[in-house]
């Protein structure tokens, strides 16, 4: 089958809340953007992403549309979106678009008709229910925010569903009328000229029509990759996709292999990639997120080569990444944010860009920016950690253990501003920041990481190169070797005849081990002077090698 383009390709996600500010607002805005796609280029991406710039009234960041066709004030106009979109595209990179079509803000035009009576025309473009027995909720699902999933609404006397946030009302994919009017919209943008969308929490849209209660969970398993998602996924890559040649990747929930090959498989003409989480859920014990605690790394090697596997028997593509704006910087998670922060991102980075799928680097990935480490809740901004610090405080956790889950989990930990420079607020603001800056910014910093010899951003440079180089990182076969070693990740890429060795030292101290290839050709390392007979090695702290092998 013909290689497409993407399956090379190295996608840049950029937050524009927190990426760079030009009119001192405080607030990231589109000619930040453009200011420093220069930077962006020279990263050597293909591909931008932006988290969402429509407009919205940003009770979670935007995530809450209320215009689709509108820009949000907040980062600037429709010109400045079609400048960035024409300067991106002058330097031969290409833009895509966040899009949330789960869900819409309350405030939005739609669900502002659809609240007014029982009989409007757009009442059905929400999923509305009368009250249980005795005046209960229609059932017990409960929302990924805290709290039930529904909403009682005075005026027209029923419930509206919400997933997440209840200004965020989930949109009814069961009528015709609402899936073309989304539809149009979504051309819109395809006329633009943007080059594609990632689906926010897309394998959602289908919910189980008889919405029963729940007795063994929280709902997920009745909206989780529902009855007609994949009618629905089909019939939107036909109506849009296809026909402007669009790259597509959606945000997968608690979903499974054998899904994600069939949303993915070129056959079926759905989405060309997939996101999903469960690798970055081993420092959930027992599933909780809300909990201080380690990460299990067997079972992250496990998880990642099993997809790994499972996505290339099934003819599927993978989208890889450690960070995005709802994850905890991966330096802090499974790195090391003091002597080893550089070693140890340059690691995972390593580790993650060898494996077959399309890798996503987050702004300030490539400078090894860490978790804030806020101290106090004040400094806190996410609607789901603010959330979450409520419900632990009334189950009577102490403030003190409260701030450390939080300084670990929150998703705050990605949206700090991006730190351009030492100067004030990092460079990214001459106003007051929306949200603080990491007080680290003064070591970690863009200006100091590009002069820098051997800087992760360049460790990051060499491996889109090798990317590009070599036909085995796209199309080889994948190996774990190691298993069960509690302390290297290890696994081959083989392809026509070559192989690619991929060691990596996950902890701050030596271990040695033996691979039966004898001498290896190094093609990237973190250290200057990696050893090349792998019949007998010694990794030291978070060390990472790629190695050519026979």
């Amino acid at each position: 089958m013909q290689e497409a383009w993407w399956q090379r390709a190295v996608v840049y996600q950029i937050y524009p809340k927190s990426f760079k500010d030009t009119t001192g607002s405080g607030t990231g805005d589109l000619q930040g953007i453009i200011e420093k796609l220069d930077y962006i280029q020279a990263l050597g991406v293909d591909v931008i992403w932006l988290t969402p710039v429509y407009q919205s009234p940003q009770n979670d960041n935007g995530y809450d549309i209320s215009d689709y066709f509108s820009i949000d004030p907040a980062y600037g106009t429709m010109e400045d979106f079609e400048q960035l979109l024409e300067e991106t595209h002058n330097r031969d990179m290409k833009l895509i678009m966040d899009l949330v079509i789960n869900h819409t803000s309350t405030h939005h035009e739609w669900f502002q008709e659809s609240a007014q009576s029982k009989d409007n025309p757009f009442r059905d473009f929400y999923i509305w229910k009368d009250a249980g027995n005795d005046g209960e909720m229609p059932n017990n699902w409960k929302s990924k925010f805290g709290g039930p999933a529904w909403q009682w609404d005075e005026q027209t006397e029923q419930y509206y569903l919400h997933l997440y946030d209840k200004t965020q009302a989930d949109l009814n994919w069961e009528n015709d009328t609402l899936r073309e009017k989304l539809y149009d919209m979504m051309r819109y943008w395809a006329k633009k000229g943007i080059d594609g969308f990632r689906l926010d929490v897309i394998n959602l849209i289908s919910k189980h029509q008889d919405f029963p209660d729940d007795n063994q969970g929280d709902g997920r398993r009745f909206y989780t990759d529902g009855p007609r998602i994949h009618e629905y996924l089909h019939e939107m890559n036909q109506a849009v996709f296809k026909p402007h040649g669009m790259m597509t990747v959606g945000e997968m929930s608690s979903t499974s292999i054998e899904s994600c090959v069939k949303y993915t498989n070129p056959k079926r003409e759905e989405l060309d990639m997939t996101f999903q989480f469960h690798h970055l859920k081993v420092d959930y014990p027992e599933g909780k997120k809300w909990t201080k605690a380690p990460f299990d790394f067997l079972e992250l090697k496990q998880i990642l080569s099993d997809w790994q596997v499972g996505m290339h028997e099934g003819k599927g593509w993978n989208a890889l990444f450690w960070c995005n704006h709802d994850q905890p910087r991966i330096v802090s998670r499974f790195g090391n944010e003091g002597p080893y922060r550089e070693m140890s991102a340059k690691m995972l980075a390593t580790t993650l860009h060898m494996m077959q799928g399309t890798p996503y680097i987050y702004q300030g990935e490539e400078i090894g920016m860490t978790n804030p480490n806020f101290t106090s809740l004040e400094q806190y901004r996410d609607v789901e950690s603010l959330n979450a610090y409520e419900e632990m405080k009334a189950a009577g956790v102490p403030e003190k253990e409260i701030l450390a889950i939080l300084q670990q989990k929150s998703r705050d930990n990605a949206r700090t501003p991006m730190q351009w420079t030492d100067g004030e607020h990092a460079g990214f603001t001459t106003g007051e920041p929306w949200i603080p800056v990491a007080d680290n910014y003064h070591d970690i910093h863009v200006k100091h990481v590009v002069q820098q010899p051997n800087s992760i951003f360049q460790h990051y440079q060499a491996l889109i190169q090798l990317r590009k180089k070599y036909d085995m990182i796209t199309h080889g076969d994948y190996q774990l070797l190691l298993a069960d070693h509690p302390q290297i990740f290890a696994y081959t890429r083989s392809w026509q005849g070559e192989r690619m060795l991929v060691v990596s030292n996950f902890y701050a101290k030596d271990v040695e081990a033996s691979f039966s290839y004898g001498q290896g050709e190094v093609l990237l390392s973190n250290y200057p002077d990696s050893s090349t007979d792998l019949d007998r090695i010694t990794l030291r702290p978070y060390e990472s090698v790629i190695y050519k092998v026979n």
